[in-house]
């Protein structure tokens, strides 16, 4: 098992815990939520949170997930097709990103 990694806010993590389950707005709008490798969570951080605080980096174990790897820039993202259940969620590490899109030092939850 290789796990995979998705970006959300502390309190959109902090409602999911809450229900039980996870829904980015990708999946109502997209169909599926954005997922990353370990290789491509740092630059996907950079491009699409660029100064913002408070984050969380899910780790996620895809075992039982409906996952499939799709090309985007150049490139093969995972995509969730299907909420994430709070129980297939490894770790969650907070973290910030700096306004020239640097991951600024994370601590574990």
């Amino acid at each position: 098992m290789t796990p995979l990694f998705h970006i959300t806010t502390q309190t959109d993590w902090a409602r999911a815990r809450a229900l039980g389950t996870y829904r980015a707005p990708s999946l109502d709008s997209e169909g599926f939520i954005h997922l990353s490798t370990s290789a491509q969570w740092r630059k996907t951080a950079g491009r699409f949170f660029k100064g913002q605080a408070q984050l969380v980096l899910l780790e996620l174990d895809p075992s039982g997930l409906d996952v499939r790897f799709e090309p985007a820039d150049h490139d093969l993202f995972p995509h969730l097709y299907g909420a994430l259940p709070v129980s297939a969620v490894l770790r969650t590490t907070r973290f910030d990103v700096s306004a020239t899109g640097d991951v600024a030092d994370s601590a574990p939850e």
